[in-house]
C-alpha cells in the first residue's frame, strides 16, 4: 500500500510593492542558497507571476495561489467559455483561440480558490490572508519561501532587508 507522507514546514511570506523589489529579494535569498524550487512567486495575473518567476529563478507561486479544486475548475470554466464562444458570430473563434480564454478561464479558478484561502489553511489570520490578496490585486508581489526550521531568521532577515511590506512565518502542509 503507497501511502502519501504529508511534511510541514515553515513557508515565509513576503509582501514587496514592485516586482524589482521583490527580485532583489529574490537574488538575496538565492544567495543564501535558497534554490528556485524553494521560491515561490505570485503576483497579479497567472502570466505576471510566470514571467516574474523566470526573471527571478523562482517558480510560479500557482502552489500558493489556487487550490487543486480551483485549477480544475479554472480549467473547465475556459474549455466552456471557448466552447460557448465557438457560436458567436465573427468574434467567436479568435475569442476562443485566444488569450481572452485563458484569462476567462482563470478568473473562474480564481473565484473557486484563492490566495487568502491557502494562506488561511497554512495558519495566517483570515483577515491578514486578506488584506495580502487585495495586495496582490493591486499590483503587488508576493514570495513565498519553503525553509528548514534552520533557515528561518536568516531567511525573514533577508526579506525584510530587500524591503518586503508585510511578512509574515506560516506553516506549510
Amino acid at each position: 500500500m503507497n501511502r502519501e507522507v504529508i511534511v510541514s514546514h515553515p513557508l515565509a511570506v513576503a509582501l514587496f510593492p514592485n516586482a524589482s523589489m521583490a527580485a532583489a529579494a529574490a537574488g538575496a535569498l538565492h544567495a543564501l542558497g535558497i534554490d528556485r524550487e524553494h521560491i515561490s512567486v505570485v503576483a497579479k495575473s497567472h502570466a505576471d507571476a510566470r514571467t516574474l518567476a523566470v526573471t527571478m529563478d523562482a517558480t510560479p507561486g500557482v502552489d500558493l495561489e489556487d487550490s487543486r479544486p480551483a485549477a480544475l475548475l479554472g480549467e473547465l470554466g475556459g474549455v466552456v467559455l471557448a466552447a460557448i464562444a465557438l457560436v458567436m458570430p465573427g468574434i467567436g473563434p479568435i475569442v476562443a483561440a485566444g488569450p481572452l480564454a485563458a484569462e476567462l478561464g482563470e478568473a473562474a479558478g480564481h473565484l473557486a480558490g484563492s490566495l487568502a484561502s491557502v494562506l488561511t489553511s497554512a495558519g495566517m489570520p483570515p483577515e491578514r490572508a486578506e488584506a495580502l490578496q487585495r495586495e496582490v490585486a493591486r499590483g503587488a508581489v508576493l514570495l513565498g519561501v519553503h525553509v528548514t526550521s534552520a533557515d528561518v531568521d536568516r531567511v525573514r532577515d533577508s526579506l525584510s532587508f530587500a524591503g518586503a511590506t508585510e511578512l509574515e512565518m506560516v506553516t506549510w502542509t
